[in-house]
């Protein structure tokens, strides 16, 4: 029989402590602290997020009814609702917003020769952002309309692996087109953008960069045609031109060139125009591009499904963002130890397996490993049969 480490404690050794201990001594994080660390704050919201907890209380009954285990698994500190109310209200939630990112710089590594539909060498992010709703009498300070509070989660998207290489809190009523204020644009990268992103000002900072950049063009937005490049209809493209801006306003935004390439989805039955500053790629590929942009939108499915990103332990800002960003921190986490050990089941199932399997103890790769379960329906099953009507 095994008697070595929970499987909890296994998936933790997959953290790099030394950079978290950095992460917190940069914002004195355990600073006049007794007993409960933040390394101990950090393991109670990850087992909320990998159990699915409810609440503060739900995190304190569970962890208590484990308690004999809790050593062993890396807590130090004794486990309370209270002390882990105040410590989600008052330590510095960039702490591991920090930490985050020095698990997305590990797993981009892991991802880097990653498929994701098109064959390219480049970086491709995908940028878009997605509105969590809050209630506005417990959330007063993210007032978003009349009777509605919200926080908007922007993200940058690196569609190899699907993990996200920029995430930014802000307010619900910031309007998507600022956030490329904030983003350091990566030389030879491609940003893929919905038109909710067009701001040709802010499109020339990306072409100065040395960034590609490809969006889908508003109706209203005045062009000039000046030649056409030959294309293959039976690919979907209806047309592939180079094109300035009419404007007078938008030609000293942008003056350079762009290309405009009109794609007809035959699927959705839908006309598309995209605009890109990416004169080389063949216009089907451009249009592939465009198609794995829906990978963020995926990925906002999922965090918001599997993740506890809608319903928060606590009400102030700090309490919000320490929430998201420790729910951040366990899904690249999980991403890591998915590549790292080869495993073949999705991010959702590893999820599954380890949230009732946490505080068991066997080796890890054997919580992942196949099984032959199958389902046995038999003639007298009279409950499935309700779903073939």
């Amino acid at each position: 029989m095994y008697q070595g480490q929970t499987v909890f404690s296994q998936l933790m050794d997959f953290l790099p402590r030394h950079s978290f201990r950095q992460c917190v001594n940069r914002y004195q994080g355990n600073y006049r602290t007794r007993s409960f660390s933040c390394y101990d704050q950090f393991l109670c919201m990850a087992f909320a997020q990998l159990t699915f907890r409810e609440s503060l209380r739900d995190i304190e009954c569970c962890l208590r009814a484990l308690e004999e285990k809790l050593y062993h698994a890396g807590f130090r500190g004794q486990v309370s609702r209270s002390t882990l109310a105040d410590a989600n209200e008052n330590r510095d939630w960039r702490i591991y917003a920090d930490f985050a990112q020095v698990l997305i710089a590990h797993a981009r590594t892991l991802y880097l020769k990653e498929d994701f539909g098109v064959e390219l060498d480049q970086t491709v992010y995908a940028l878009d952002s997605s509105t969590i709703d809050l209630c506005l009498s417990l959330f007063p300070w993210a007032r978003f309309r009349k009777t509605k509070a919200g926080i908007k989660l922007h993200t940058l998207l690196d569609l190899r692996g699907s993990i996200p290489s920029f995430i930014y809190i802000t307010e619900a009523k910031l309007h998507d087109v600022n956030i490329l204020d904030v983003l350091i644009p990566e030389p030879g990268a491609i940003y893929v953008m919905d038109r909710g992103y067009l701001d040709f000002e802010r499109l020339y900072d990306l072409h100065q960069a040395a960034a590609f950049f490809l969006i889908r063009s508003k109706s209203n937005t005045d062009l000039r045609r000046l030649y056409s490049n030959p294309v293959d209809k039976d690919t979907g493209v209806r047309c592939d031109q180079i094109v300035a801006l009419d404007g007078f306003y938008t030609q000293q935004s942008y003056p350079e060139k762009l290309r405009r390439i009109k794609f007809y989805d035959a699927q959705r039955d839908k006309r598309l125009t995209f605009l890109t500053n990416q004169f080389i790629l063949p216009a089907a590929s451009i249009a592939d591009l465009y198609r794995c942009r829906w990978q963020v939108e995926i990925f906002f499915k999922w965090i918001k499904q599997h993740l506890r990103i809608k319903a928060f332990y606590g009400t102030s800002d700090n309490a919000v963002k320490t929430q998201i960003w420790i729910a951040v921190c366990v899904y690249v986490l999980v991403a890591i130890v998915k590549k790292r050990m080869q495993v073949s089941q999705s991010l959702y199932t590893i999820l599954q397996i380890l949230s009732v399997t946490l505080f068991h103890k066997k080796p890890l790769y054997q919580a992942f490993a196949d099984s032959d379960y199958k389902n046995k329906i038999t003639s007298i099953d009279n409950q499935l049969k309700l779903f073939n009507s």
